[in-house]
């Protein structure tokens, strides 16, 4: 009994100590190299801590490359992005949590494959339509496409928010004469307002990471995003030890901080809508 109780003890500090070994330091890896000199990055022995930082590094990376394009066009890719897909699913998620219709589960359903389909297995098709409307390489057509990949999950998830709300609401509402828009808009939205700030943060995060369709369907620095520009510039040289691994980290960094900040903030609001939920 002993043993277990101090296993139990143990073990949560044990498992956040592996989690930061696996994912922490390579984030302090990355952040480190950001900031440090080019000539230390790669130092033997390592630089492990600086009391000197610089944006040389940063300077370079606005300099050489369209850091400063890629990091705004990753801005507008998704933010739009999350923001559509919530918008537009809500009013599905309405309409499958509050309207009873033949095949409303069978539409569901379909809703639950199409996160289960491959995207590269719809990539040919897409950009030969692309390809006819005039759509690749532009901004519009990338937010289409992974709005189009938010939607499915972000309905799912927003029907179990909707059917928390009681009925009895919304009739009480319509019964002192209020039309469906004002009852949506005074009795649901501000209910629902947990939920659309927890999945327009968890679609922006998708959208922010998302790297197949940005390199798919942009060719030039109009319409790429920081996931693409770090592809890239990995490709520039073929050795490990010839490569910009300096810029690497910035444009990493650049990725990594927006991500940290936003969660730290509002952790406390995706946690209280994710709960709000799944309770009932």
């Amino acid at each position: 009994m002993r043993l277990r109780t101090r296993l139990g003890r143990v073990g949560p500090y044990v498992g956040l100590g592996v989690f930061f070994v696996v994912f922490g330091v390579p984030v302090y890896w990355i952040l480190l190299s950001s900031v440090l000199p080019p000539n230390e990055v790669l130092s033997s022995p390592p630089t492990l801590f600086t009391l000197s930082p610089t944006l040389e590094t940063f300077e370079r990376a606005l300099q050489q490359l369209p850091a400063g394009d890629y990091l705004r066009n990753s801005l507008v890719f998704a933010l739009s992005s999350a923001f559509a897909s919530v918008i537009l699913a809500f009013f599905a998620a309405y309409t499958f949590a509050r309207l009873r219709f033949r095949g409303s589960g069978a539409l569901m359903l379909f809703l639950l494959l199409t996160m289960a389909l491959p995207q590269i297995a719809t990539t040919i098709p897409l950009f030969q339509l692309y390809a006819k409307l005039g759509l690749v390489d532009t901004m519009g057509g990338l937010i289409l496409l992974e709005s189009s990949i938010l939607i499915p999950m972000t309905v799912w998830l927003m029907v179990s928010f909707i059917k928390q709300i009681p009925v009895d609401l919304e009739n009480a509402s319509f019964m002192d004469g209020a039309n469906f828009a004002q009852t949506i808009h005074l009795v649901v939205l501000p209910l629902m307002r947990p939920a659309f700030v927890t999945l327009f943060l968890l679609n922006f995060i998708t959208a922010w990471n998302e790297l197949f369709y940005p390199l798919v369907f942009s060719s030039t620095s109009a319409s790429r995003t920081l996931t693409v520009g770090l592809v890239q510039i990995t490709q520039v040289n073929s050795g490990a030890s010839s490569r910009p691994w300096d810029l690497m980290s910035a444009l990493a960094a650049l990725m990594i901080i927006p991500i940290i900040l936003l969660v730290t903030i509002m952790q406390r609001r995706i946690i209280a809508g994710l709960t709000a939920g799944a309770t009932k």
